[in-house]
């Protein structure tokens, strides 16, 4: 059937049958179907979406365009967990240990951070030397080594969801569930791990800005999972305010070094217990929650997830010295209070414009070609829920120019509500999806 037939036929709101969309995606990663044609597709699914077989088949289909990791080589149940991403979210530098430690393969990609979202990658190359681009037999070999690797996305997996990504970027279409779930899973099931975790983040500085939203699309990555015969669940996390303290790339690196020494934010660590418990549950190493979250935080404890965390930075050539002695990291120019102007309880800090803020500061990139500035960031004082007196500093801003940080300050202020009457402190975990 010619192209123009399959965007008519999704346009009158018609299902496109298995075979039809494998002919779409691997003719349009190929180069034989041209843009156009593409978008004209992809705003008749945005209109009339797409049932749970044509969603499973645009998925596999994106999934089978490159290459599929094969980890079977690895021994274990090897687990992945994934973020929709946030502000603030360090998850994966001290879930990633702490699992490891307990004997569980975390064998995880991870991307770089875009727009107001950290990337776990540009986190760990605050570590000079450390590498992010493993070969395959690299990455299989230290996760049987030491139980854990990171490495960035190979490009030729799933490229035709890099490909139809930087389409839907440019025409409007990138809120369809279909297509973020294609999107994501693709990558994931293409990833070649046992099971996943996903934690899917709702609220001001998430993609999903409310619950309903977020949930409609935890169910549809868990459903492609489950079709896919993957071990799969999905937390709803709140992304309201920032997660933990630090927003910023060195400074988000010190607050998970001392989360591993036991230090961590109560918000973040219940959000990292959480999820790692259902990836230990996952492994089989222990059947029950609580009794998996009481091993994970025996790791912190007894001081073997640091460890870990030394011994994964320097297998992947990173300087772990920087881990031992967090002074080495540089610190920004400017370390600069914003105070509370009254005095009340702290109702909202909202988490976007905190993150557009540590953007401003250069501590994140508009383009994948932007060169990020390591140091800058913001240092929250309060949380939402906490009281304030006036002239109590809100955060710090950490920058390098002076210019940068009056403007951060000013959306910090912004972004920020105090009011006289008391409020709970946030709910992290907002909804589970298994």
């Amino acid at each position: 059937m010619r192209m123009y037939d399959l965007i008519e036929k999704k346009k009158l709101g018609q299902e496109l049958s298995t075979e039809e969309i494998k002919d779409i995606i691997d003719g349009y990663t190929r180069g034989d179907i041209p843009d156009y044609q593409i978008s004209a597709l992809l705003m008749a699914i945005c209109f009339n979406g797409m049932n749970v077989r044509e969603r499973y088949d645009l998925t596999m289909a994106m999934r089978d365009s490159g290459d599929i990791l094969d980890l079977s080589s690895i021994d274990g149940v090897k687990i992945d967990k994934h973020s929709t991403g946030g502000v603030g979210d360090k998850v994966t530098l001290v879930l990633g240990p702490i699992i490891a430690s307990i004997g569980v393969p975390v064998a995880k990609m991870s991307g770089r951070g875009l727009g107001h979202t950290g990337g776990t990658i540009d986190k760990l190359e605050a570590f000079p030397g450390f590498n992010a681009s493993l070969s395959e037999d690299e990455f299989i070999d230290q996760v049987n080594s030491i139980k854990i690797a990171v490495t960035g996305q190979s490009k030729n997996l799933a490229p035709a969801d890099k490909k139809l990504y930087a389409l839907r970027d440019v025409t409007a279409t990138v809120d369809e569930i279909s297509l973020i779930t294609g999107s994501i899973m693709s990558k994931k099931l293409a990833a070649g791990t046992d099971a996943i975790v996903l934690d899917v983040t709702v609220g001001d500085g998430a993609f999903m800005k409310n619950k309903e939203d977020a949930l409609e699309l935890a169910k549809s990555m868990v459903d492609i999972g489950k079709r896919a015969n993957k071990k799969i669940a999905a937390y709803l996390t709140n992304m309201d305010e920032p997660l933990g303290y630090a927003v910023g790339n060195n400074l988000e690196v010190i607050e998970a070094i001392e989360a591993l020494k036991g230090n961590g934010p109560e918000d973040l660590m219940e959000v990292v217990y959480a999820l790692g418990s259902q990836m230990v549950v996952f492994s089989g190493i222990e059947t029950d929650k609580a009794k998996a979250r009481a091993l994970m935080e025996e790791a912190v404890k007894n001081g073997s997830a640091y460890a870990k965390f030394i011994e994964f930075i320097e297998a992947q050539g990173g300087d772990a010295t920087y881990a031992k002695d967090i002074n080495k990291f540089s610190p920004a120019k400017y370390v600069i209070p914003v105070n509370a102007e009254i005095d009340g309880y702290v109702h909202a800090l909202k988490a976007e414009s905190f993150g557009l803020a540590s953007m401003s500061l250069g501590g994140g990139r508009e383009t994948f070609d932007d060169v990020i500035d390591m140091s800058v960031g913001i240092i929250l004082n309060k949380k939402v829920g906490d009281s304030i007196k006036a002239g109590e500093p809100i955060c710090y801003i950490h920058a390098n120019d002076q210019a940068k940080a009056d403007h951060a300050k000013d959306m910090i202020l912004k972004a920020t509500v105090i009011s006289p009457d008391k409020c709970d402190h946030m709910k992290l975990i907002i909804d589970i999806v298994e």
